[in-house]
């Protein structure tokens, strides 16, 4: 069964430009990610971009295992999706946890949330799993392994 998930601008843009199509398919529970690449699959999918959602945090291993074992190469949302054996990942390198704070902390002193400033990340931090590159039978370019900010041997 193929479900369409939330699509987003950003990435149909950037894919229009690439020429690349996108399928937006919803992952439903985190717990058990390999109905969800089974469905990628079907569908027609030749990698999977996990979404950065806070339910998945916990669940990121276990996604990333799976998106090996169904031989999907996937890039997520946190350096631990590329730790346990997701072929990528791309996110902020400062943790977002202390300044969120910090704003609930104005709001509650009486700041008007509309008047609090939109912070966004300036830096990111880009990992590769050349183990899981090697498991998938990819070769990962020269060029894109001196871009990542950590490479796994």
């Amino acid at each position: 069964m193929r479900q369409r998930g939330i699509e987003s601008p950003g990435i149909s843009r950037a894919a229009k430009l690439l020429g690349v199509q996108v399928l937006y398919i919803e992952m439903g529970t985190p717990e058990s990610p390999g109905a969800f690449f089974e469905s990628a699959r079907e569908a027609g999918a030749e990698a999977a971009l996990i979404p950065d959602v806070a339910s998945f945090d916990p669940h990121l291993g276990r996604i990333a295992a799976e998106a090996t074992k169904s031989r999907m190469p996937s890039i997520g949302p946190e350096a631990d999706f590329a730790k346990a054996e997701g072929l990528m990942s791309y996110s902020p390198k400062t943790q977002h946890w202390p300044r969120v704070a910090a704003q609930i902390d104005s709001i509650f002193k009486g700041a008007k949330p509309g008047d609090l400033p939109v912070e966004q990340p300036t830096r990111f931090e880009f990992v590769i799993n050349l183990r899981t590159a090697k498991t998938l039978g990819l070769t990962i370019p020269q060029a894109l392994l001196l871009r990542a900010d950590q490479v796994i041997q």
